[in-house]
């Protein structure tokens, strides 16, 4: 047991940070603060009920690190470096197995007229201990339990039929290899502090099971939190790394436990750190950027994978890595692959608009270190990915305005769209697998449905700045109607209704059939009529006039196994694409949004100081 020294405060002398001397500044935060605001104007009404806010968490904002030299302009319009930042960004777990995820706002039944909680900031988090659902949405529920989150069992897993890669057999299966290194004794330079709980051990022995655990970075610190607790504002671990600032982070749902816990962190250095909390071990990949020195934008587990992960950097490229792997010095493996050569149309520049340029196969031979597969899409940065529910596609959106449709387990692209202008900056899928939705900086949402042509079905316009995140909440998603959510950089909250019919369609697409992509049984929802020309291929037919499915599924005018190569779509006049209107708009917090995120009763939403905020019905 030892007591820490007391804060110390920001120096007050001329010149730090740019600011005037004697400027009065605050004291370096060292502990979260939960607080429950009330009032009219932290609650809104939708059709489901009303949320009010009744927690909200700011978690301690950590100070720049002493050695970090400090900023000579505070001016944001300042070209001057500064450290990449991503804000407060979460994710939830619940180590049981069919988990109903716990919410921060209690939802009140329709009939008692009672309060549920709104979702207004970043880290707000409330375990609800009674779940009250009208027998309409109590319907909704099950069948997105049932239905929609059905896993794809034919779906192969990615690398399949490359031995290399298969995990190494363990004499006891339950017990999952931990990292190398005990964080808490380190003495790594990039690891500033380390700070547990100091009853730890005892509260994760207690805990309920069906607890609710979040995990949130916020510039240089990284938080354990443990939300079915009645003191949730005090974390279970909190680290501080040197200068490296953490960008992302995301946990394995399939190799969760009560004695084990996988997560992954991408940096702004480039590197990434695999950590195992319980044991408090941690691994180094990518260490001093050996394989990609540009920052991480966004990490995530492969769907079905044990060992491996992907991760995107900001110079426009996917990295494959396995948690158990060392690293090696990382030369492109371009011979032999037609894949690796590009299109360069003469001009000896690579045509990213036609194909995947990979750098390194996930069939590759040479697996005994990292990467295990490296893709370059772009020469700009990629801002966020997406794995489809059926496990076997990924949309990608960049700085370039770019969605792309990508076939991860064949490395090859199968479309690729444009925004209307400036980048795209947030993607996911629906529950289903039906339809993308994508935020960017043109202030638009849009809605696409890669089985049709075009795919763009609707924009979607009520944001007043760029949109920071958009998320499905799928306990409002049944076969028809659709619910999202966005935040922004105008600190709003925007709630979106969709369904396929309430949409018009300019005459000459609404004759079109609209197909789903995933009701089809036997067929994969992206098979569509155009692919990469092979080798040797004459540059005749590359362009498709369609993408139009029959009504069996087959491509229409496209034997088997024959596919032609992609090029991008033309962007859809507004004149000519839907626009949809949010069903709520509301300004829920002080500072800019950038995270979003939904539980069976509740919505949680996150910003740029540290702020969290849950919301329940």
């Amino acid at each position: 047991m030892f007591v820490l020294p007391p804060p110390p405060r920001y120096s007050t002398t001329a010149g730090h940070n740019g600011l005037p001397p004697g400027t009065a500044l605050p004291m370096i935060e060292t502990n979260n603060i939960l607080s429950n605001p009330s009032g009219p104007e932290y609650q809104f009404l939708v059709g489901e009920g009303l949320y009010v806010l009744k927690e909200d968490l700011h978690l301690a904002t950590p100070p720049p690190h002493p050695s970090e030299t400090p900023l000579a302009n505070p001016n944001p319009l300042s070209t001057a470096p500064q450290s990449a930042t991503a804000g407060t960004r979460l994710t939830l777990l619940n180590l049981d197995v069919n988990p109903l995820s716990p919410a921060i706002y209690r939802t009140a039944s329709r009939s008692d007229g009672a309060h549920g909680g709104v979702q207004e900031s970043p880290d707000e988090r409330q375990s609800s201990t009674d779940l009250r659902e009208s027998s309409s949405d109590a319907g909704r529920m099950s069948s997105v339990d049932n239905s929609l989150f059905r896993a794809n069992t034919n779906t192969p897993a990615f690398g399949e039929g490359n031995t290399l890669l298969a995990p190494a057999a363990q004499k006891d299966p339950n017990k999952r290899r931990k990292p190398k290194n005990n964080m808490t004794k380190s003495n790594s330079s990039f690891i500033s502090r380390v700070i547990n709980h100091e009853s730890l051990p005892k509260r994760l022995q207690e805990r309920a099971r069906d607890g609710l655990f979040a995990f949130a970075n916020i510039n240089r610190a990284f938080q354990w939190l443990d939300l079915s607790s009645p003191t949730k504002a005090e974390y279970l671990t909190k680290i501080l790394f040197t200068k490296a600032h953490c960008l992302c982070h995301d946990v394995n749902k399939l190799t969760k436990s009560a004695t084990h816990i996988d997560v992954v962190m991408g940096f702004s250095t480039g590197e990434i750190i695999w950590w195992e909390p319980i044991s408090q071990r941690y691994t180094r990949l990518n260490k001093n950027g050996s394989i990609n020195g540009t920052p991480v934008s966004q990490i995530e587990w492969i769907p079905g994978a044990e060992n491996l992960f992907l991760a995107s950097h900001m110079d426009g490229t996917l990295v494959v890595y396995d948690k158990e792997k060392e690293d090696s010095i990382f030369a492109p493996e371009d011979e032999g692959n037609p894949r690796a050569s590009g299109d360069t149309n003469g001009t000896g520049r690579v045509n990213y608009t036609s194909q995947i340029y990979v750098h390194k196969s996930v069939h590759s031979r040479n697996q005994k270190a990292n990467p295990v597969a490296v893709w370059k899409l772009s020469n700009q940065r990629i801002n966020a990915f997406a794995f489809s529910p059926d496990n076997q596609h990924l949309a990608v959106v960049s700085e370039d305005g770019t969605l792309r449709i990508i076939d991860y387990l064949k490395e090859a692209l199968l479309d690729l769209h444009y925004s209307y202008y400036g980048g795209l900056t947030c993607v996911c899928w629906s529950p289903d697998g039906k339809y993308v939705v994508t935020g960017g900086q043109d202030d638009v949402i849009s809605i696409w449905c890669p089985s049709e042509s075009p795919a763009l079905i609707a924009r979607c316009q009520g944001h007043h700045s760029w949109v920071t995140s958009v998320a499905f909440d799928p306990w409002r998603c049944d076969e028809r109607n659709y619910r999202f959510g966005s935040v922004g950089e105008d600190r709003r909250l925007c709630l979106w209704d969709f369904s396929v019919g309430m949409l018009h369609r300019p005459r000459a697409a609404s004759v079109r059939q609209r197909g789903s992509i995933s009701s089809r049984p036997g067929v994969s929802p992206l098979h569509r009529a155009e692919t990469f020309a092979t080798a040797g291929t004459s540059g005749s037919g590359r362009l498709r006039s369609d993408s139009n499915l029959s009504s069996s599924g087959a491509p229409l005018g496209a034997a088997d196994g024959e596919r032609e190569r992609v090029l991008p779509h033309p962007v859809e006049p507004r004149a000519t694409t839907a626009t949809l209107p949010p069903v709520l708009s509301k300004t829920v917090d002080d500072d800019v949004l950038c995270w979003l995120g939904f539980t069976s009763d509740a919505i949680l939403t996150s910003c740029k100081n540290g702020k969290q905020s849950q919301s329940p019905t």
